[in-house]
């Protein structure tokens, strides 16, 4: 248990740096890293954190030509990245960064490298404007993304891959997807504009903030009238779009955005899949809010044997797992935990459980071929290996979304069984 004040910037950057230093030994932010540490102060080490994530290349690079040999202790590492980042976007504050950087390096190992951690970041000040103009000359501190991933999105995107990269490094926007069964989209956004949030309207459905938000500034957000989701993932449903009374499975639905969203625009019998019970029960707890009811379940989606009853779907929705390289800007863990060969992982996954869906669509039935990737091998190339193994599948609608300031990067690709 931390003895710093839990209101400390020493005790947000202790807590970034455990956050950190757990992701650099493998682990996810999706496995709730940010659970310990105190609500309070929850806000201050998630921006840390994630902003520590985002610009890892650069750092890392700083690290390099301050330290004579790479540090031993992760902890101490992710200390000093974290706070580099922060003497970084506030420069204003210098001082009491390194006085918190070094309280915080005192609960790491008895104290015993408080004096590398004051020395290491007052020699970064001193050497600040050399350092930074050093970074043009390296490819990954300037991207902030790994040489493999930068490799990818250059061969892929020739003409974009700058404003892929430039997106994936910037916070994140904030959407909303408005519960038109409670509410018009129109009316939320009067509720909106009276305390003094502003957005836009964006799809069909969707509202952009002009500012993010905490959800308990929403109006009605606890009573179900609205969800956080990202435009670019409300297309799955305005895609899918099935009729009132189709039989739907939404076969790897958690968090459960697109469940929602496909129960809030018609009445559907919706079977949802997942892995996992935990992410099963996020996504009940999800429609709950919403005043929404679905079938949940926890199953391998491509393990038919286990969980379908033989009687077909009218559309299914395969929101496949993939690199989330269309959405690192959320998920800043990602482009330092992939690996060049995830990729093929990944498309291998997805063409097991693309081949198994496609057995339990009735005829002349749509699938909605779906991931939060920019990576061809992951989408328009999967599709194109799909159709050579299915000559009853064709292409209804194709679309790939790249990140930018309103949306994220997603790919979709409308599939029709013909009869």
């Amino acid at each position: 248990m931390s003895r710093l004040p839990f209101t400390s910037l020493a005790y947000a950057l202790r807590e970034a740096a455990r956050i950190d230093a757990a992701v650099f030994a493998g682990q996810s932010l999706a496995d709730n890293l940010l659970g310990r540490v105190d609500v309070v102060a929850r806000p201050a080490v998630q921006d840390l954190v994630y902003g520590s994530l985002r610009a890892f290349g650069r750092g890392d690079f700083f690290l390099s030509r301050l330290l004579e040999k790479p540090l031993a202790v992760d902890e101490v590492r992710a200390l000093l990245l974290v706070a580099l980042y922060r003497l970084e976007t506030r420069p204003d504050a210098a001082h009491t960064v390194v006085d918190q950087a070094v309280s915080a390096a005192g609960e790491i190992l008895h104290g015993k490298f408080r004096g590398l951690v004051n020395a290491v970041l007052r020699s970064f000040l001193r050497q600040q404007a050399s350092l930074t103009a050093d970074v043009a000359a390296d490819p990954v501190a300037l991207a902030q993304h790994p040489g493999w991933w930068l490799a990818q999105l250059q061969a892929a995107w020739p003409d974009d891959w700058q404003r892929i990269v430039d997106a994936g490094n910037q916070a994140p926007p904030m959407g909303l997807r408005v519960n038109r069964r409670r509410i018009s989209r129109d009316d939320y956004l009067r509720q909106l504009t009276a305390v003094d949030i502003a957005a836009h309207p964006v799809g069909e459905d969707g509202l952009a903030l002009l500012k993010p938000q905490p959800v308990d500034r929403l109006p009605g957000f606890f009573d179900g009238l609205v969800s956080v989701q990202d435009p670019g993932a409300q297309r799955a449903a305005e895609i899918l779009a099935p009729a009132a009374g189709s039989r739907v499975l939404d076969a790897c639905a958690a968090p459960g955005g697109k469940t929602a969203h496909l129960l809030e625009r018609a009445d559907l019998d919706l079977l949802a899949l997942d892995l996992k019970p935990a992410r099963c029960r996020r996504v009940e707890e999800g429609l709950g809010r919403l005043h929404l009811s679905a079938r949940v379940e926890a199953a391998d989606c491509a393990k038919l044997d286990v969980w379908w009853d033989g009687r077909p779907f009218d559309a299914v929705l395969a929101d496949v797992p993939c690199t989330a390289s269309g959405v690192v800007r959320r998920n800043p863990d990602a482009k330092w935990l992939r690996r060049p060969e995830d990729v093929a992982s990944f498309a291998g996954t997805q063409a097991r459980i693309l081949d198994a869906l496609w057995q339990v669509l009735r005829p002349g039935g749509r699938l909605l071929y779906a991931t939060c990737s920019v990576f061809p091998e992951e989408n328009s190339v999967q599709v194109r290996n799909f159709l050579g193994r299915q000559t009853a599948a064709g292409i209804v609608h194709e679309e790939q979304l790249l990140p930018d300031a309103e949306r994220d990067g997603f790919y979709y690709c409308l599939l029709e069984k013909r009869a």
